[in-house]
């Protein structure tokens, strides 16, 4: 987890890339945000909606849906909820998940993310914490609209993975281009990030600041 984190350690690694140590010193200290109550469920439906889009219109389907959910059952509990329970996306049809924002593709991934929970398919956190990063992806990729990158987003940002690269982030890549001049392919950014490990997950964050940095939208 976080708190584990070899900060220094880190700094250091990366701060042997000279153009990457410049971008460090500008953006500054790096931080993933992990949420520690978020079930693999919610993380995993939370990056479904996120997924093509930026994270305010994420953020404004998800406040949509648990409203519309809210309004069909008052009584249930929602406390630390990123979406609806497996349970309630399983009773509505495509129609009403359309009506909170999503597109009719998402719509079907979350109903087989839904399913596959209820079917036990989905590892609880703590079980994806004992499998390597492979395993997760092989597993998770089963659910209908989840590849790679949705897969890495769960590595990052909830079982705080260190080393893991979204090379089919455009944000990375485009980052990437920000810092060094040059945008890379997938393929391309897959050698040239080799030089960042074991800590890509933390200089794939700095290239998401690499765009903040200049107010790009994408």
């Amino acid at each position: 987890m976080q708190d584990a984190i070899d900060h220094k350690a880190i700094i250091d690694h990366l701060s042997r890339d000279k153009k990457l140590k410049r971008l460090m010193e500008n953006v500054g200290p790096f931080k993933l945000d992990i949420d520690p109550l978020q079930d693999s469920y919610q993380a995993l439906a939370r990056s479904i909606l996120h997924q093509q889009i930026t994270g305010k219109a994420a953020q404004a389907i998800m406040l949509k849906a648990l409203k519309a959910f809210a309004d069909r059952d008052p009584k249930r509990d929602r406390t630390g909820l990123g979406f609806a329970h497996a349970d309630e996306v399983l009773a509505v049809d495509i129609d009403f998940l359309r009506t909170c924002g999503l597109s009719r593709n998402k719509a079907l991934a979350i109903k087989d993310l839904a399913q596959k929970q209820l079917d036990g398919e989905i590892p609880s956190v703590e079980d994806l914490q004992e499998m390597d990063d492979e395993k997760i992806i092989e597993i998770l990729t089963r659910v209908r609209g989840i590849g790679a990158w949705t897969v890495h987003m769960l590595l990052i940002f909830r079982l705080g993975r260190l080393d893991i690269l979204p090379y089919s982030d455009y944000g990375v890549r485009k980052g990437y281009e920000v810092t060094y001049g040059k945008m890379p392919s997938e393929k391309e950014l897959c050698k040239l990030a080799e030089k960042w490990r074991p800590y890509r997950s933390i200089a794939s964050w700095y290239m998401w600041r690499a765009l903040e940095q200049i107010k790009v939208k994408y």
